[in-house]
């Protein structure tokens, strides 16, 4: 197994494929929000960067795989998946157990170096309430599937890293 995911990760395929993942996900997030008309809350804004992020680390592993540029490219999918998860994860928390001391902030806040609610605010710009739950699917709301989604990035992430440093036994 680790053999196969090395030599996925030094192709262009799987790094390609794994950015049409996430690229299908932040279109899903923009038709909830231009089209279904749900409103975007401050987390939502967050996961959605977080989801950027592993977009942004499939493009840079897909650019030059076979180059130490891949394990830069590892290491922001795991860190922004991670995050991602760390969010989703909190966001299900609001909505689970609202409470007036567990919310979230009223306006996203970017760092002043990427200011990214400025610069796309039909993208980044958060409407709504972290704790209001405005979609589910098979009885789970958006962070739910997002906690799933999230962990499968993480652990695919973290055995891809894995499979880098591993030596594999050729059989004879």
């Amino acid at each position: 197994m680790f053999q196969f995911l090395k030599q996925r990760s030094q192709g262009r395929g799987a790094w390609l494929l794994m950015a049409l993942t996430a690229l299908i996900l932040e279109v899903t997030a923009l038709y909830f929000q231009h089209v279904m008309q749900l409103q975007p809350c401050v987390m939502c804004i967050y996961e959605r960067a977080a989801l950027f992020g592993i977009l942004g680390a499939a493009l840079l592993g897909a650019i030059a795989p076979k180059t130490p540029l891949r394990w830069l490219a590892i290491l922001l999918w795991i860190y922004s998946a991670w995050q991602g998860l760390q969010l989703a994860w909190d966001h299900t928390m609001m909505q689970l157990y609202p409470s007036p001391f567990n919310t979230c902030e009223f306006f996203v806040q970017f760092p002043s170096w990427l200011p990214l609610n400025d610069w796309l605010p039909s993208v980044f710009q958060a409407f709504g309430d972290c704790s209001m739950k405005q979609w589910a699917f098979l009885t789970l709301d958006m962070p739910q599937w997002l906690i799933g989604i999230f962990a499968v990035y993480l652990l695919v992430g973290i055995l891809v890293l894995v499979s880098q440093v591993v030596k594999t036994q050729h059989r004879a």
